[in-house]
């Protein structure tokens, strides 16, 4: 008589459950190994799922990478809209700008993901995010219709990120004195 085995997707609906299982282990992976050593293998390994099973519910390395960094904006998107609440106008973008900035660097999974030398999945994944876009929209409180504008605040934070001013104070100086004047007087 054989014994059964342990389902690893019990207590839910299986799709849902694999998906949560596959996004715990691909970040825990990412902020482990950086994106230089991230691979579907080594998730489908953490996650206790065949590469199959991975590919089926998720998708390769870019769908697993897009879907870890989604979630991580979403919970800085959220910390960031906290901060934000009665604050409107320039001071809005400033502060966005610099909240984002130091919730990002706390975000052990971005922070790895910024903490990686370039590729071009991070450079393709940055220049074509209609995410990021509205995320910045929604974060400074630009009308939906200035896209370009979005896409200049979402570029000040990945300077700030990939080329950091000396100290906090440094960088609030930068900002309030050469981007608050784009959007009038913080």
């Amino acid at each position: 008589m054989s014994t059964p085995s342990t389902d690893w997707l019990t207590g839910g609906e299986r799709h849902e459950l694999a998906i949560a299982r596959i996004r715990g282990a691909a970040r825990d992976l990412l902020t482990e190994r950086g994106l230089d050593k991230f691979t579907a293998e080594a998730v489908a390994a953490r996650a206790g799922c065949s590469r199959a099973t991975l590919y089926r519910h998720v998708g390769g390395k870019s769908a697993l990478l897009a879907m870890v960094l989604a979630d991580a904006a979403s919970r800085v998107g959220d910390r960031v809209e906290e901060k934000l609440r009665g604050i409107s106008g320039p001071e809005r973008v400033v502060e966005a700008i610099l909240v984002s900035v130091a919730a990002v660097r706390a975000d052990r999974a971005l922070a790895a993901w910024f903490g990686s030398r370039r590729n071009s999945f991070a450079d393709d994944y940055l220049r074509g995010s209609a995410e990021l876009t509205s995320v910045a929209s929604a974060l400074t409180g630009l009308p939906a219709t200035d896209a370009l504008g979005a896409q200049w605040v979402v570029r000040v934070v990945l300077m700030l990120l990939a080329w950091p001013a000396q100290d906090a104070a440094t960088e609030r100086a930068l900002v309030t004195a050469y981007v608050a004047p784009a959007f009038g007087r913080a």
